[in-house]
Order: C-alpha cells, then sequence, then structure tokens
C-alpha cells in the first residue's frame, strides 16, 4: 500500500525557513519522480516542484523559483522540501505524491501545514 508521510511544517516569519520532509513507504521509490504540491485556503491544488527519479532533474513552479529547493534520498525512501525566504502567499497545506514526468497521483497524504505570518 502506497503511503506518503509529510512532517516539517509549522508557522514561520516572513523571510524565514522551513524543511519539508516525506517519508515514502510501499512501492519502489526509486522508481518514481517525486513531486511536491500545495493547496492554499480556498484555492485549488498547486504544483510546487519535482525531481527526477535519480535527484539530477530539478523543476520549479515560478513562484518559488531561487527560495525552494527539492532534494531526496533514496536510500532513506525519503524526498525533501527546503524552502527560504518564505512569504504570506506560501501559506497553504503542502502534499508530497509520486509520478512520472508530466503527471503525478492526487495527493493522498495528510498534507504539511506552512503558516507564513508575522
Amino acid at each position: 500500500q502506497v503511503q506518503l508521510v509529510e512532517s516539517g511544517g509549522g508557522l514561520v516569519q516572513p523571510g524565514g525557513s522551513l524543511r519539508l520532509s516525506c517519508a515514502a513507504s510501499g512501492f519502489t521509490f526509486s522508481s518514481y519522480w517525486m513531486y511536491w504540491v500545495r493547496q492554499a485556503p480556498g484555492k485549488g491544488l498547486e504544483w510546487v516542484s519535482k525531481i527526477s527519479t535519480g535527484g539530477r532533474r530539478l523543476y520549479y513552479a515560478d513562484s518559488v523559483k531561487g527560495r525552494f529547493t527539492i532534494s531526496r534520498d533514496n536510500a532513506k525512501n525519503t524526498a525533501y522540501l527546503q524552502m527560504n525566504n518564505l512569504k504570506p502567499e506560501d501559506t497553504a497545506l503542502y502534499y508530497c505524491t509520486r509520478g512520472h514526468y508530466s503527471d503525478y497521483d492526487q495527493p493522498s497524504g495528510q498534507g504539511a501545514q506552512v503558516t507564513v505570518s508575522s
């Protein structure tokens, strides 16, 4: 059974940093691209970043480029999202999910709440 568990969210002031983790189980982690997506209050799901199976190809939404860094550790079946210089508009529930280059599964985890506020 596919399981993805996000952690590391919290309340942070504008300009602050957080690191999200995504622990995966129930599938061959190294065979899938991993995605981070988010959902702000009252809005739809927004793609944030994705990383290739080997971790060499990284892609970011324009809204987070230069501030967020995605990474993965295939030995630990874990993906990460380092978020720096956070802004109030980054406030959302963040999910990790698996996929391929051009598509991803609907998130099934509980997500990690990130709130950026002074």
